[in-house]
């Protein structure tokens, strides 16, 4: 079987995007990634925070690499159930939300599932004038739950309370044009490609040059996944993360996005340089960009102080924060440029 089979890929990236788990609830996420991997023989450790640790050991066992990807999504937790009976949010990551009106979610109460839908309070046009004024904002935005309540009474007596997680719907569609289009591909899209690349290598009995440490992290779209847990022979750290589309960028939809550049200033030049050779020697089709408000897992791990040389690269995602879409070609790339680098010599 030719590798990677973007087919197979993207079947799995259906399945991680309809597992609910924002930041702080990624459990399920974790949970099907470590029993995947040991449907194949791939032994992982879960982590005090809860991320997931898969360790293949290299010809060299002394100078190490870290590679990360995420499956934490954005979402929301329940901030106050008000007089409707309807529920008050908080934000769960960073997003507008402009871009989950009208989204049907799930609440996760204790006990039970509940499906609801997030709207403007001031939705109806035949009673609200001027409703397209309104600020979307916490105030604003609510989840009408599809239950029969109009008191915040009776949706307590349901068994939701303050704190359960809201999950978003991710409406996942794979177009015959070879698009991919889906809530959450923000990181659900790498975390897939590491899935798949570490079944390839153990099948395949593929040494890497370098031990090397695969780790899906839980909590990243608030900051801090990937900062913890990387033993002290890591020389370099890679994230796995979606390169930004947009006015004045140059990543797409169709290549594979490596970072020059986040909001916490430059990636390591060299690693970045090494990538790019890569990219060329093997005939994947690459951009070099700069995000302008983005952090990563990579960066993380600088800011908490590791002696480590960090890149950031991934598939092209338009519309991050929203209704997310990338190809067929720029996971393939993606996921070819990964392949590579697990492949060649430390720099």
């Amino acid at each position: 079987m030719t590798y990677p089979d973007v087919k197979e890929t993207i079947k799995q990236v259906e399945t991680l995007v309809n597992i609910p788990g924002p930041s702080g609830y990624a459990y399920a996420a974790i949970q099907y990634c470590q029993d995947y991997l040991q449907s194949h023989g791939i032994d992982s450790t879960v982590t005090n925070k809860g991320g997931l640790s898969v360790t293949v050991k290299g010809a060299d066992d002394t100078r190490h690499r870290f590679i990360t990807a995420h499956v934490d999504t954005l979402g929301a937790m329940v901030k106050d159930i008000l007089p409707s009976g309807r529920l008050k949010m908080t934000k769960i990551g960073g997003f507008s939300w402009h871009a989950t009106e009208g989204e049907y979610c799930q609440i996760h109460s204790t006990d039970r599932v509940f499906t609801g839908t997030i709207c403007l309070h001031e939705t109806s046009v035949h009673v609200y004038r001027g409703n397209d004024d309104i600020k979307r904002d916490d105030d604003h935005m609510e989840v009408r739950i599809d239950e029969v309540t109009s008191s915040a009474e009776e949706t307590k007596a349901l068994g939701i309370n303050v704190g359960d997680f809201i999950c978003f719907e991710p409406r996942f569609q794979h177009t015959e044009s070879g698009f991919v289009k889906s809530r959450h591909l923000d990181d659900k899209v790498s975390a897939a490609i590491m899935l798949e690349l570490l079944v390839h290598l153990k099948e395949n009995d593929i040494q890497l040059p370098h031990t090397t440490h695969f780790f899906f992290s839980n909590n990243e779209e608030i900051g801090y996944g990937g900062n913890s847990n990387i033993p002290k022979e890591v020389v370099e750290y890679l994230a796995v993360d979606m390169g930004a589309l947009g006015d004045g960028q140059l990543s797409d939809e169709y290549t594979v996005s490596i970072c020059a550049k986040d909001s916490s200033g430059p990636y390591h030049y060299h690693l970045r340089q090494h990538l790019v050779k890569l990219c060329k020697d093997n005939g994947i089709d690459y951009k070099i960009d700069i995000y302008p408000y983005y952090g990563s897992d990579a960066s993380a791990a600088i800011s908490a102080g590791h002696d480590i040389k960090h890149a950031l690269f991934g598939a092209g995602i338009e519309s991050s924060h929203a209704m997310e879409r990338t190809h067929e070609r720029s996971i393939q790339a993606t996921e070819s440029l990964l392949y590579a680098y697990v492949q060649s010599p430390l720099i």
